[in-house]
């Protein structure tokens, strides 16, 4: 399967580094708004074809599914241009700055019959794949509670991207993506939510906290943050039990399983599925679907994307937080 990359950042290197180990893999493409900055990236890993424009990229017949890897403030664009070429795409998390850009995206790969998938790699995850399982299969009974942080502490300057609100800057949509999706992984999509942020002098959230709450009586606690290192980790709660997720509970290296009457159970991942923090896993999924003639992925589903994106939109409402273009 033959994969072009679009942007040549931080997180596009470790895409490609991964991307390039597989053997059913060939990376043959990149694309950036800078030609030295795109012929760099090729260099560095092999690419044969390097592209100082986004366009040429998505109008290159010999890649069969392009990864965007820009920051979220450009996704709907490059995701867009790439649908609009008939090229598959793997668009980075957060999907879009809003559930209006995601509905967008969404039309437009269907209208096409183009796929489309969000790259929520935590959904990819062997071992998060495994705790749904256990879920599903009533291991802890019925969910009552989840609880899941991501907070991370800095330097970052207001010209820094996580604060810039010209860049989607803020602790919500960098990081707290990631606890709402886990919630809504296990429990789909809330019927109403409570929330408060701080923010800073330009306007983004350095912190934000929300209460999720269901018809089925579940709830679910989330919180994000630019200035406190939180243990990030997460935790299900059932009627008869819960599992345990320790530090970078998004791609957990194991996790624990306690229920009642037994013995805890610590599951750990199979040395075969490799690192971690490998980006494979997505990568497989694509290839996977596209193989099958899919349009959309089963593990991320559009529709659940589109059900984080307004639950993201309705936390943002509550906090007040609103990026330039946006209604106020």
């Amino acid at each position: 399967m033959r994969w072009g990359v679009l942007a040549t950042g931080g997180i596009a290197a470790s895409f490609a580094r991964d991307l390039v180990a597989m053997e059913d893999a060939e990376l043959v493409a990149v694309g950036s708004r800078s030609e030295a900055a795109a012929r760099a990236f090729a260099e560095r890993f092999g690419v044969p074809r390097a592209y100082g424009d986004w366009a040429s990229l998505a109008k290159d017949a010999e890649v069969d599914v392009v990864y965007v890897a820009t920051p979220h403030t450009a996704h709907r664009a490059a995701a867009g241009l790439c649908l609009e070429a008939g090229r598959a795409v793997l668009c980075e998390k957060p999907f879009t700055m809003n559930v209006r850009e995601a509905t967008e995206l969404v039309s437009l790969a269907r209208e096409r019959g183009t796929f489309l998938m969000e790259a929520m790699w935590t959904y990819c995850h062997p071992m998060v794949r495994r705790i749904k399982a256990l879920v599903d299969d009533g291991a802890i009974g019925e969910v009552r509670a989840v609880h899941a942080d991501f907070g991370i502490t800095g330097d970052f300057a207001p010209s820094h991207r996580l604060r810039d609100p010209a860049l989607g800057g803020g602790a919500l949509l960098d990081l707290g993506v990631y606890p709402v999706s886990f919630a809504q992984l296990l429990l789909g999509e809330p019927a109403e939510l409570v929330a408060s942020a701080v923010l800073s002098e330009e306007g983004i959230d350095l912190q934000t906290g929300a209460v999720l709450s269901w018809e089925s009586g579940a709830q679910a606690v989330v919180h994000c943050a630019l200035d406190a290192a939180t243990p990030v980790t997460a935790t299900v709660a059932g009627t008869r039990g819960r599992i345990e997720v320790p530090h970078g509970f998004f791609h957990p290296d194991r996790f624990v399983l306690y229920r009642d009457g037994h013995d805890p159970q610590e599951y750990a991942p199979d040395p075969a599925d490799g690192h971690r923090s490998s980006y494979r896993h997505e990568a497989a999924e694509v290839m996977r679907c596209l193989r099958a003639g899919a349009t959309e992925s089963s593990l991320v589903p559009l529709e659940g994307t589109l059900a984080v994106m307004r639950t993201l939109d309705a936390i943002r409402e509550r906090t007040g937080v609103r990026y330039p273009g946006e209604a106020a």
